[in-house]
């Protein structure tokens, strides 16, 4: 039977039964005490008990914290610094503070409340539930939490929805006013556009990976997670002719995050709105298929997708350019 007691206007819940630790809580209401007295009473009674203690220490900023020291090291390059900022975000949230084993899918519910009155799309929320629910699954494969719950899989329809993906293209003279105000910046922007290259692959980029002589590019770690040799066309090429040497061998010595932040003002500065460094990939593979004999295939190959279907998530083609081809 379990002990309900008052002390100082707390009330804590004792569960001692023979074969398993004993247990114990504190709540600020009776009847949350004895609910739970209840629970921990028929989980052992029915053999589905699980040690909560280890995760009861824990929480989620200090998982987030764990998860950054031993897991993020062996992710690509590019994973490291997008993953690596998205738990720092996290553990700045109210959210952090609350031990792994009691954190349930109503604070998650708030949480994506929080993040919505923010103004985030609901893709990055999708991006962050993610993240905390990496670090569930690991505290119970790897931090003897076998039976920790995953609050991020409750969460049903209160999961924000993905949409049905950008469409954003440039439109008539965006391309010269990103250009005409960029700087320096403008080689990255015209080398996004001639190679369809991922923002984090343009600030690996190194120059023993790329062959001026075979006018190729060997993209490393990319994001799904095997390497490919991508061949330079003129404008590419010209746009590694006329780059300085760093001593740091980068091509183009910007981050993950310099890039987007850089991206912004530019787009500000140009007067151009809704328009993403990403868009630029999204861009350049729709003028492949526009603009070039190219197969699929051969696009893909270019543009690193594995299927047919990710890849004409991009390929939105113009339908003036169809009425002309179809006459």
């Amino acid at each position: 039977m379990a002990t309900i007691t008052n002390r100082d206007g707390r009330w804590q819940a004792k569960v001692r039964r023979q074969g398993y630790p004993p247990q114990s809580r504190t709540f600020m209401r009776q009847a949350d005490a004895e609910a739970w007295a209840r629970k921990v009473e028929r989980d052992m009674d029915t053999g589905t008990w699980r040690d909560t203690s280890e995760a009861e220490r824990v929480t989620l900023g200090e998982g987030l914290s764990r998860w950054r020291d031993e897991v993020l090291p062996d992710l690509a390059p590019s994973s490291q610094i997008a993953d690596g900022n998205r738990v720092s975000l996290l553990m700045r949230y109210p959210i952090a503070k609350i031990s792994l084993a009691r954190l349930r899918s109503a604070d998650l519910a708030d949480f994506i409340k929080e993040r919505r009155a923010e103004g985030v799309a609901g893709n990055t929320i999708r991006l962050d539930l993610a993240q905390i629910s990496r670090v569930f699954r690991t505290a119970q494969e790897s931090w003897c939490m076998e039976g920790l719950p995953n609050p991020v899989r409750a969460l049903g329809r209160s999961k924000p929805r993905v949409s049905g993906g950008r469409e954003r293209r440039l439109g008539p003279g965006e391309e010269n006013r990103l250009i005409e105000v960029a700087g320096p910046f403008g080689a990255v922007i015209r080398f996004a556009l001639a190679t369809c290259a991922r923002r984090g692959e343009i600030a690996d980029l190194k120059w023993t990976n790329v062959d001026l002589t075979r006018r190729t590019m060997r993209l490393v770690d990319t994001k799904n997670g095997t390497d490919r040799t991508v061949p330079l066309s003129t404008a590419a090429m010209a746009v590694l002719e006329n780059l300085p040497r760093r001593l740091d061998g980068q091509v183009f010595g910007l981050s993950d995050m310099q890039i987007t932040k850089i991206m912004r003002r530019v787009t500000k500065s140009a007067g151009i709105e809704g328009l993403t460094f990403h868009d630029l990939r999204h861009e350049g593979i729709s003028r492949l298929f526009e603009r070039t004999r190219l197969t699929e295939r051969q696009i893909a190959q270019i543009s690193g997708h594995k299927t047919a279907q990710m890849l004409w998530r991009y390929a939105h083609l113009r339908a003036g350019d169809l009425v002309a081809e179809i006459g």
